[in-house]
């Protein structure tokens, strides 16, 4: 366990330093996570308004809470692996990491780890201007809010798990861009991006409650804005618990076939 610890205090110090040269790129990532939620929470609160004020039940005061804390959840839950797995694999990059004695996992969560440490920076005073601006209605349940830490890190194993695993479909195709852009679509409406979940039709409803895309969002969202009961949050960690299960099982599998698909194409 201490060895496993010290890798990943090493993996840190060198994810850390890397996103503090590329700052710019990592900005760039930034001004779109804060960019995404601020653009719905508009579009919502003025269709609220135009409604006679509430939209599903919600006021613009209640979308405004809803969106800022699903730019903070969004933003630590959020992986780019899917969009720079390609690359790695095309060029050349892959062999070098898969020398190393541990899995070339363990760096990518590191590297995500330390790109939301350094981001945190430009996050935390997007939020508290955002809390300015729109005057969102906090609703402050303690147990829900504690509830809610938890919440996100499974949120973010099943994200990233999950996202790992489709990542490797780089070793049977070398154009996988369709594929990502699908993927990130669907995330997007089933995540709770787009529209809170209860503003979905019935039937989309249904389908978001089995599917692990609001586990992986919205469900830490809605927790931490008091919309949850006790029941309904432990629903969800149960389902949270559950992909997380699949996801691990899913990847080891996976990760044995595409190793063998890659000493095929690289032998």
């Amino acid at each position: 366990m201490t060895d496993f610890l010290n890798l990943y205090k090493a993996f840190l110090r060198i994810s850390t330093t890397m996103m503090i040269q590329y700052r710019a790129s990592g900005l760039i990532w930034m001004i779109g996570a804060v960019l995404d939620p601020i653009i719905f929470l508009v579009v919502w609160s003025v269709a609220a308004r135009a409604s006679g004020g509430t939209v599903g039940g919600m006021a613009p005061s209640d979308f405004a809470a809803y969106y800022i804390v699903l730019m903070l959840v969004n933003h630590l839950t959020f992986t780019w692996i899917m969009e720079v797995f390609q690359y790695r694999v095309q060029y050349g990059n892959f062999n070098a990491e898969l020398l190393r004695p541990v899995h070339p996992i363990h760096m990518d969560i590191a590297d995500n780890i330390a790109y939301k440490l350094v981001m945190t920076v430009v996050m935390i005073p997007a939020v508290v201007i955002c809390v300015w601006l729109f005057e969102p209605n906090f609703v402050f349940i303690p147990w829900a809010l504690a509830a809610a830490l938890p919440a996100v890190l499974l949120a973010f194993l099943v994200r990233f798990f999950l996202e790992w695993t489709l990542a490797l479909v780089t070793f049977w195709t070398t154009r996988t861009q369709a594929i990502n852009r699908t993927y990130f679509g669907v995330l997007m409406f089933m995540s709770g991006r787009v529209a809170p979940i209860a503003l979905l039709p019935g039937i989309l409803q249904d389908v978001t409650s089995v599917l692990p895309f609001y586990y992986m969002v919205a469900f830490p969202v809605e927790l931490a804005v008091g919309r949850l009961s006790p029941a309904e949050a432990m629903d969800g960690f149960m389902i949270q618990i559950l992909w997380l299960a699949a996801a691990l099982g899913i990847i080891t599998s996976t990760w044995r076939f595409a190793l063998k698909r890659f000493s095929a194409v690289g032998g």
